[in-house]
């Protein structure tokens, strides 16, 4: 099952657009109010897929460390593997100018995003998707699923919410 950022945009209505997209460093958009409560659905909802036996894959960059704790709550006990999805900032822009109206496209949103999702994170495995494709990154994250089974929640990103 594939949930995350782009699934939870498509089905968000308008007047709270782009929902659990919204961009650190934008408290007084319209969005921020519902925000938590849409992180707390994706939460639930990943949860009650993987206890029915259902793999999941969730795309979401993680900046609020209050979201953090609601996931590592709502997901305690089910197996999770937290991944960090990197790509240089001026590869991401230019990337981003091709949909230039579904994506931010300066590069100080972009560095915004980079200085909020990654500091202070453990990851179970790290990509660059600068270097590697699609299919080469779901190898490697598939391959540390092959090596090692994922922890439950997020352990180690808890240790960070202290």
């Amino acid at each position: 099952m594939n949930l995350g950022v782009d699934v939870s945009r498509a089905m968000t209505p308008p007047s709270v657009q782009p929902g659990i997209g919204l961009r650190p460093g934008e408290p007084s958009h319209p969005a921020a109010q519902v925000v938590p409560t849409l992180y707390a659905a994706l939460w639930e909802s990943i949860a009650a897929h993987s206890r029915l036996g259902l793999a999941v894959v969730v795309d979401v960059g993680l900046y609020d460390r209050g979201f953090a704790a609601d996931a590592t709550r709502r997901l305690d006990g089910l197996p999770v593997l937290f991944a960090g999805v990197h790509c240089p900032k001026e590869v991401v822009v230019e990337r981003r100018q091709i949909e230039p109206a579904r994506y931010a496209t300066d590069a100080v949103a972009a560095l915004r995003w980079e200085r909020a999702v990654h500091p202070g994170w453990s990851y179970d495995v790290e990509v660059d998707t600068s270097v590697l494709g699609p299919a080469e990154c779901a190898a490697v994250i598939r391959g540390r699923l092959e090596r090692e089974p994922p922890p439950s929640a997020f352990f180690e990103l808890g240790t960070f919410l202290e």
